[in-house]
């Protein structure tokens, strides 16, 4: 088979071409373009969870959809009554807790449902000394909240009702990022 001169030309000359295309060194001058962001638009909250049971606890049904959607800043204001005659209706003896707080200042910090965390010191949601400075994975965040509605003072009273018995996870927590450990 012969092949003519203008196609071996013109086979050289893509090559050639490809190399010039591909083999460029101005990879360093390509500007990425930045991402815009678009904030605009209608957006709700859903749901208010920052420490659990207490929204299912404290809140009454016909106020769920309320409490959901109000912002923290004016949570307090708008529930802590409510959370108060709650707590006295759980536990009508209630007189302070195991932090030393009485039915409004507890009412009050329950009635902002947000987990707050602690950058420098121990996170634990409740070890006895510390107290809601976050939350590790293996915090009995259940029993700390019966304690401190039914514990009384000294964390002794009812002892019935200070705590649902489970005291640990039912799988070990992984030692490496996401430390959840798996379903089954």
């Amino acid at each position: 088979m012969k092949f003519s001169n203008s196609y071996i030309f013109l086979a050289l000359l893509f090559a050639f071409s490809l190399s010039i295309v591909s083999c460029g060194d101005d990879d360093d001058t390509m500007v990425e373009p930045t991402p815009t962001l678009d904030f605009s638009g209608t957006y709700t909250i859903a749901d208010q969870m920052g420490r659990p049971a207490i929204n299912t606890v404290f809140v009454s049904d016909d106020r769920k959809d309320e409490f959901n959607t109000t912002s923290v800043a004016d949570m307090g204001g708008a529930f802590a009554g409510a959370f108060n005659d709650r707590l006295l209706a759980l536990n009508p003896g209630y007189t302070t807790n195991a932090l030393g707080w009485d039915a409004a200042t507890f009412s009050g910090a329950l009635a902002t449902d947000v987990l707050t965390v602690s950058l420098d010191g121990t996170t634990t949601f409740f070890d006895g000394t510390n107290v809601l400075t976050g939350r590790a994975l293996a915090d009995d965040v259940i029993d700390t909240e019966l304690l401190l509605i039914f514990g009384g003072e000294a964390g002794a009273d009812n002892p019935g009702l200070t705590s649902d018995n489970v005291d640990s996870n039912d799988k070990a927590f992984l030692n490496t990022f996401p430390y959840l450990a798996t379903p089954w």
